[in-house]
């Protein structure tokens, strides 16, 4: 892929402007969501080494930016909106702890990883939790925040779900649902649809972390019900029909459908966290307390148009 490798006049300016607004007192981060190396004018101001955060596209870009003495952070490298970008770069920072609740992270991004910079976006991560202010990518992102479940299992499944929401399984759009957490919960409030394709294996055929369980749940994707994860990224079921009081009312979008209304119950009635891929638009959702906390929407999916079917969402 091709790089652009001298910024642009407004190009310089504007990464200027925001090295040197991300070193006054009130910003805790400057994190630049970009493949291209900054260079040394952009890295000499005062204490902005400290500051800085580079949210890459590769492990091995990482390392090198690493090797460099500077903190990095691997994000999913489809077609993705800036703020959809900045969603997941704030996840990954999150989980590494290099982002806490209250910090106020000045964030530079492009319209593709390997293109300088154009936009500079303002967060502050945590805050309260209010229903209007649903844009606001920290105070949601900050809503994510769970001890119980680890971060890297966390940030490995939005990937993957995000690569089924582009990918889909052979050319054909699906949708599907990964609980994380409180699974001695989640298994008692969910019974077998079929045959459970990860029984019977080790614990490490099964974790999320090795290569092959992760291409086994693209593929088992297909299969109807939600997968079943722990908290350390054990897979303990696929096709797994969630159990919630369908009688209490539940905070879902309206326009959502079967899907989402599952992973909202079994998160109010657990301690669970919930990620959805939606099969109609391609959208990945994360519930946490019976409530969607995280929206993310792909740019460009590789697939084609589902059936009209409303149970799909």
């Amino acid at each position: 892929m091709p790089t652009d490798s001298r910024p642009s006049p407004v190009q310089t300016e504007l990464l200027k402007s925001a090295v040197k607004l991300a070193g006054k007192r009130g910003f805790n981060h400057l994190l630049y969501i970009g493949d291209v190396p900054l260079g040394e004018e952009f890295l000499r101001a005062r204490g902005i080494k400290k500051k800085l955060v580079q949210a890459v596209t590769s492990d091995e870009q990482r390392a090198a930016i690493e090797a460099a003495g500077l903190r990095a952070l691997t994000i999913p490298s489809y077609d993705l909106a800036r703020q959809e970008k900045l969603k997941l770069a704030l996840v990954a920072g999150i989980g590494a702890g290099m982002f806490q609740k209250a910090d106020v992270v000045l964030a530079v991004v492009g319209r593709r990883p390997t293109a300088w910079p154009d936009s500079v976006l303002v967060v502050t991560v945590g805050g309260k939790h209010e229903r209007d202010r649903a844009g606001d990518a920290g105070t949601w992102v900050g809503m994510l925040k769970d001890d119980r479940v680890s971060n890297q299992v966390l940030g490995s499944v939005l990937d993957l779900a995000i690569s089924i929401s582009v990918e889909g399984w052979e050319g054909h759009p699906i949708g599907t649902m990964f609980v994380i957490g409180d699974a001695p919960a989640v298994m008692e409030k969910s019974r077998q649809l079929t045959l459970n394709p990860f029984q019977g294996y080790s614990e490490d055929e099964k974790h999320l972390l090795n290569p092959e369980v992760r291409d086994a749940l693209r593929n088992f994707a297909v299969l109807d019900g939600a997968f079943v994860l722990r908290e350390d990224g054990v897979v303990l079921s696929a096709g797994r029909y969630l159990i919630f009081d369908e009688h209490e009312p539940l905070k879902v979008p309206l326009g959502l459908g079967a899907r989402h209304m599952a992973a909202a119950g079994i998160t109010r009635e657990t301690e669970a966290l919930a990620v959805v891929v939606s099969q109609t638009t391609g959208g990945v959702r994360v519930f946490r307390k019976g409530e969607l906390v995280l929206d993310f929407a792909p740019s460009e999916r590789r697939v084609g148009h589902p059936p009209n079917a409303p149970h799909a969402r």
